[in-house]
């Protein structure tokens, strides 16, 4: 486990499955998610059994209140390019669909993911896909983390009946 003062991250455990999957369905959190669709538990347990054996290495985190031992969310560096030494940032705080925290736990476990891919993997950028509106997300990581962004992929998103874009950001060690 990587531990901070209030948060740990841990390998998803498959009895942290059914937390994952209750908040990845949240109505609020799964419109800023890539897969849009309600999934099942499973869908859930296909997605942690494709973890062991996929070609992208993907190292994916429950994230969990060192207080209570408890499951309050989910972080990951997903498709890691070890050319380019680069890697998808997954993240959210799920208790109390909170998806990003003001308590401090978002920013303890990010900062611990971000330097476990600077310090241990020897990423060289840390990078995320977010819809333009989820600000929340955008404003978090660009603010708190200085993220800068990359790109954009004008419509790239269908959601409320329009399109919507998506900004890449990414920091770089």
């Amino acid at each position: 486990m990587i531990k901070g003062k209030l948060v740990g991250l841990r390998a998803v455990e498959k009895e942290d499955l059914p937390f994952l999957r209750h908040w990845r369905n949240l109505t609020e959190f799964r419109k800023n998610f890539r897969e849009v669709r309600e999934l099942s538990l499973p869908d859930q347990e296909s997605w942690f059994e494709s973890l062991q054996r996929s070609k992208h290495i993907n190292y994916m985190f429950t994230i969990i209140d060192l207080k209570t031992n408890k499951p309050i969310g989910a972080a990951g560096l997903l498709y890691v390019n070890w050319i380019i030494r680069s890697a998808d940032f997954s993240f959210y705080i799920g208790e109390g669909e909170k998806y990003i925290d003001s308590d401090g736990f978002a920013v303890e476990a990010a900062q611990l993911l971000i330097d476990y891919g600077f310090k241990n993997l020897n990423l060289h950028k840390i990078w995320m896909e977010l819809y333009e509106f989820d600000k929340q997300k955008i404003n978090f990581f660009t603010n708190e983390f200085k993220f800068k962004q990359d790109g954009l992929l004008r419509d790239n998103c269908y959601e409320d009946g329009r399109y919507w874009n998506s900004l890449i950001i990414s920091l770089i060690n």
